[in-house]
């Protein structure tokens, strides 16, 4: 990795251990878990969920601890953490044992996340950071990708050797990452109260945006593998449907976002996020299903770039307030995912019914795009009054 790539390589490489691998391809491996034994229905989702409680913890705490230790050296530690996690799951010990190891990936993947895209944008020209945040953040959507792909040749071999292979693949990627990041500014300064309103207005819709997709990044294979009967393989290969559309989504959201401005686009995607997730609620049509599992892989990740972008428009333009702004925005997805998968892990194990998730998961996306509307109501309003105070 040379030049102008290696930093945003480094930090597409920790996405796609970090969140890719090590959160995303639990969703293929879920139903092999279930048939292999190694544990029951319910415990299988709360794995799931467990993994982003951990993202929520790692969230709240990845900023408190760069500030305390040296960047570079940290984001290795994770790196090289998430891939020993992936080792010791390996080991067919119950619910009990991979229960801290979930845990584990979801607050190395939360570090990683959070700090990883400004080590890498620190050592890039500022002209090409719009190109460069495109990169790191297409590691998400390789991640879901190449999960649908390794899964099912991986467990050809075995539950355990599906482990080993994940583990594996995230000591190359920290191997590949390793000399690529560079330390970012240093502590951020506050936004003003104007703009902070207006980021918790939108921090409120992302974590419910986040809720909605819940369905489709725990349950997906399960509902086809499971719930349709239709196999483990079936499941996975809507998997690589989902991740084909979570490879182009980041570039293609941000190509639209160009065109027709970020608030409407992110608007567009809370609709047509809410008509493809509530649409599996309605029917098993394969070509819905198909549609369902492509559009919504392609928002997963892309859905990151219009906030960022709406984001950006919201925050002045100083680069230590806009990563206050990430930060708060990677806390309230890392809440709604948290959130919105122990409820839909309780409510599966209680009903055992994957219609209802993506149906309360297209609720969750309606009202995503309620709170943004109310919001930008109550920002011009807010406007209005200072205007005629000043007046």
């Amino acid at each position: 990795m040379r030049g102008f790539w290696r930093a945003p390589l480094a930090a597409m490489c920790a996405l796609l251990a970090g969140i890719g691998l090590a959160r995303f391809a639990y969703t293929p491996l879920l139903p092999a878990l279930v048939t292999a034994g190694w544990l029951g229905p319910g415990d299988a989702a709360y794995l799931g969920a467990a993994n982003l409680l951990g993202y929520l913890a790692g969230a709240l705490v990845a900023r408190w601890a760069a500030r305390r230790m040296r960047l570079v050296p940290l984001l290795r530690a994770m790196m090289l953490a998430t891939s020993l996690a992936l080792f010791l799951s390996a080991l067919p010990f119950g619910f009990w044992w991979l229960l801290p190891w979930r845990l584990v990936t979801g607050i190395t993947g939360a570090f990683l996340m959070v700090l990883a895209p400004p080590a890498a944008l620190a050592r890039v020209p500022a002209e090409r950071r719009g190109l460069a945040g495109g990169i790191v953040l297409t590691g998400v959507g390789l991640g879901i990708a190449l999960s649908g792909v390794l899964m099912p040749a991986l467990l050809r071999f075995g539950v355990s050797e599906a482990w080993y292979g994940l583990g594996a693949a995230a000591f190359l990627l920290a191997w590949a990452a390793w000399g690529g990041f560079g330390e970012p500014p240093s502590a951020p300064a506050p936004a003003s109260a104007s703009a902070a309103r207006r980021i918790r207005v939108l921090a409120l819709a992302y974590a419910l945006n986040a809720v909605g997709l819940v369905p489709h990044m725990v349950f997906l294979a399960d509902f086809v593998a499971r719930g349709l009967g239709a196999g483990v393989a079936a499941g996975a290969h809507q998997w690589i449907i989902f991740g084909i559309g979570a490879l182009g989504g980041p570039v293609v959201m941000g190509r639209i976002a160009d065109r027709v401005g970020f608030a409407a686009s992110l608007r567009a995607a809370f609709v047509i996020e809410a008509v493809f997730v509530g649409a599996l609620a309605l029917t098993a049509n394969s070509v819905v299903l198909a549609l369902s599992s492509l559009v919504i892989g392609a928002y997963v990740p892309g859905i990151t770039t219009l906030v960022l972008g709406r984001a950006r428009g919201l925050v002045p333009p100083d680069p230590h307030q806009q990563e206050g702004a990430w930060s708060t925005l990677t806390v309230a997805w890392a809440v709604g995912q948290a959130a919105g998968a122990y409820g839909f892990s309780a409510l599966y194990a209680h009903a055992q019914s994957h219609g209802l998730l993506f149906g309360l998961g297209a609720a969750a996306l309606v009202a995503a795009l309620a709170v943004d509307l109310a919001g930008d109501g109550a920002a011009d309003e807010h406007a209005r009054g200072e205007g005629e105070a000043i007046r």
